[in-house]
């Protein structure tokens, strides 16, 4: 399983081309199934890190939108050329064109053997997160963590042990909840960066596009 950061806020490969950009997505390589989650803001952003990264938008099998904004949804319609009949999770109802087989999300679902969204999980901002299985666990994968990544985790926990946790953590500074996990990788719109580091230091990597995980 490997998860590459496609578009984020920072660049983490200096000096590749890689551009960046208030947003988020990663693209999810399980066996033989490519799953991006979240598409930024620009579109044209979106294709130059991948083609960089060598993540060919022909090869998406799905897409998942974890919520709404359009710094997750904005390069979405830029994929469209690329792909045809592909399944496309979002909360809303919206399909930009029949390429897309349109899930809509509520409950949690299992997407591939190996990834399952949370569901639709209720804040002043409706999100949907990934969790992830890894050789040691499972991992979550938040687009920006609006609910709480308090509900979050709870919700999560009722696939698997979670062992890590990466995206973006909006405000988030309750600290103690990241207690016993493994990796934690906060992104994007994080806004506590530093303390975070601070508070788990031997566990919290930096993120930007261009950063892979290999699980």
């Amino acid at each position: 399983m490997k998860l590459t950061i496609v578009y984020d806020n920072v660049v983490y490969e200096k000096n590749k081309g890689l551009k960046s950009d208030w947003g988020f997505s990663c693209f999810i390589e399980d066996n033989k199934k490519n799953i991006l989650f979240d598409t930024g803001t620009k579109g044209d952003i979106l294709l130059n890190n991948m083609s960089i990264l060598k993540k060919d938008p022909k090869k998406i099998d799905k897409i998942v939108i974890s919520h709404e904004h359009y710094d997750h949804n904005g390069g979405l319609k830029t994929i469209l050329p690329f792909v045809n009949k592909i399944d496309l999770f979002r909360i809303s109802n919206d399909n930009p064109e029949n390429k897309f087989n349109l899930i809509s999300v509520n409950k949690p679902k299992q997407i591939t053997d190996n990834i399952f969204t949370t569901g639709k999980i209720d804040g002043f901002v409706q999100e949907q997160s990934l969790i992830i299985r890894g050789e040691k666990g499972f991992y979550v994968l938040v687009g920006c963590s609006h609910p709480g990544i308090k509900n979050i985790l709870k919700t999560a926990r009722n696939i698997g042990d979670i062992v890590g946790i990466i995206g973006g953590f909006h405000g988030f500074n309750d600290y103690p909840i990241l207690e016993g996990l493994d990796l934690i990788c906060p992104c994007h719109c994080t806004q506590h960066i530093q303390e975070i580091k601070n508070f788990y230091s031997d566990v919290c990597i930096d993120g930007g596009v261009g950063k892979i995980f290999d699980i």
